[in-house]
């Protein structure tokens, strides 16, 4: 049983320079990166932000809440999702020498990880549970949420009740602010 539907931005990490499945590779943004990151938040205010601890996501937030001066949490559960012996790879590599794994997982990322990846039931729960408790501090506040593509897509998709075989399709571009309405817990099943 779920509480009230909660608003909850979030956003996505800016460019790395990298072209590959990055995963939880620990990349700093480019200058790129940086301008891109500053764009998307410029007119925008929010009370609170927590942030993936990945150098990509985390740089970013810790400067934004110190200028802002608003709280900053780091929640680990907000990593992006580990593409196994894929990270780190460019994506035309994979397509030439791994195309069918490429496109099985791409259509059913439920059953189809990389070799060695992340199984997609702990990526779900652990990045689920990251934002039940989000929602909780969203009930009373503006929450800012600085994560990952994979993360982005996962949670449209649980939010939306979209087969999580849709993620591929989801459009979610570096620097990219995305509002989710996501149902908060119901009292009494709050982590203590």
């Amino acid at each position: 049983m779920t509480g009230k539907h909660v608003g909850i931005d979030l956003l996505r990490h800016g460019d790395t320079g990298q072209r590959s499945y990055r995963g939880q590779l620990d990349d700093a943004l480019s200058a790129l990166g940086w301008t891109q990151m500053r764009a998307a938040i410029f007119g925008r205010s929010w009370d609170a932000v927590v942030t993936s601890p990945l150098r990509r996501c985390a740089d970013f937030a810790h400067d934004l809440a110190a200028a802002r001066r608003v709280p900053l949490r780091t929640d680990e559960r907000l990593a992006e999702y580990h593409f196994g012996k894929w990270q780190g790879v460019p994506i035309d590599v994979l397509a030439n020498e791994q195309g069918e794994a490429l496109a099985q997982f791409w259509a059913d990322p439920v059953n189809c990880a990389p070799p060695g990846g992340e199984p997609f039931p702990l990526f779900h729960q652990r990045v689920c549970a990251a934002l039940n408790d989000v929602a909780v501090e969203a009930e009373t506040r503006r929450v800012l949420v600085v994560t990952h593509g994979g993360v982005i897509r996962l949670l449209h998709c649980e939010a939306d009740g979209r087969d999580f075989g849709e993620m591929a399709s989801i459009d979610v571009p570096h620097a990219s602010v995305h509002p989710l309405a996501w149902a908060a817990p119901a009292a009494g099943l709050v982590k203590a």
